[in-house]
């Protein structure tokens, strides 16, 4: 966190007529901006409303690789953080930053902090975000996992497979919706039985706008009719008519790589990696040790 020279001299003022700001970046692109002075405040694209329901608590800093950490709290409201999309996880990992700004000259300004939104928690109209900073990142698990199946994600930068290609996703309505996570359809033509089964379900209109969910079960019945179902509930009600999308499911064994999807070649995993049993075999005197297997 550097000062300017202005923002410097400001502050070695005596009067200074500084307020704070934030700005919140929801992953589907949706900005928003708080700040504790009495009116609204402008810069970098954002405008910044007061008494929009947020305020932030005191930042703990350090030195190296430890984790810069605050909390924002704040009040529920229609106008900015709504409770239903707390529920949806429209919040999950978003993006914030803050400021401390001169409201006489925004010119005038530092920024003092820039993380994600961690656990968030409600209740009694109220909200507590936990912040975590750009450190945070650092304590993931890097590296790869030798495993006989694959360990990249479906349509991801190691994956490279493109699930807009025709005949592996398909859009179409929700007809009916059983306890948010089970959905039927009359008929859909064109994929197998199970085709759905581990991948993705995407929510492209409605209240659920922009929502994802994993497929656990996708089976076609005896009459044609396809039951889909999900591990969990969206957060968001999916009503009869909204348009949803569902991806093509991957296994991650290596035959589904190479003969549903032809995409071997990008395939992540160890295929030809023995197993337990392998790990625990030994050659036993009289049974006929050729080199060949040792379980026969």
């Amino acid at each position: 966190m550097a000062y300017s020279e202005e923002l410097k001299a400001h502050l070695a003022g005596g009067a200074t007529t500084m307020a704070r700001a934030w700005a919140i970046v929801r992953r589907d692109g949706r900005v928003l901006g708080f700040t504790d002075h009495d009116r609204p405040l402008a810069f970098e694209g954002i405008t910044f409303e007061p008494g929009s329901g947020m305020t932030a608590k005191a930042l703990v800093q350090g030195t190296g690789l430890s984790v810069d950490n605050s909390e924002g709290a704040g009040a529920l409201s229609s106008e900015a953080i709504t409770e239903g999309d707390l529920l949806a996880g429209r919040y999950d990992g978003a993006e914030v930053r803050a400021w401390i700004v001169d409201w006489a000259d925004v010119a005038i300004r530092a920024e003092t902090f820039r993380g994600t939104i961690g656990e968030v928690t409600r209740g009694a109209g109220a909200f507590s975000a936990e912040l975590r900073g750009l450190t945070e990142a650092l304590s993931a698990e890097r590296g790869r996992i030798y495993h006989p199946r694959c360990s990249a994600v479906l349509g991801d930068a190691f994956c490279r497979f493109d699930l807009e290609r025709n005949g592996y996703g398909l859009e179409i309505a929700a007809e009916e919706v059983e306890d948010g996570r089970v959905f039927r359809f009359a008929a859909v033509a064109g994929f197998e039985d199970r085709w759905f089964e581990k991948g993705r379900f995407r929510v492209l209109s409605g209240a659920a706008a922009g929502l994802l969910g994993v497929i656990k079960n996708d089976r076609v019945q005896g009459s044609g009719a396809r039951v889909v179902e999900l591990w969990q509930g969206l957060g968001a009600e999916v009503a009869a008519g909204d348009l949803v999308r569902l991806d093509a499911g991957c296994d991650r064994r290596a035959d589904t790589c190479r003969l549903k999807f032809d995409n071997f070649r990008n395939f992540r995993g160890f295929p030809h990696l023995p197993g337990g049993d392998w790990l625990l075999s030994y050659p036993v005197e009289g049974g006929g040790n050729d080199g060949g297997s040792l379980f026969r």
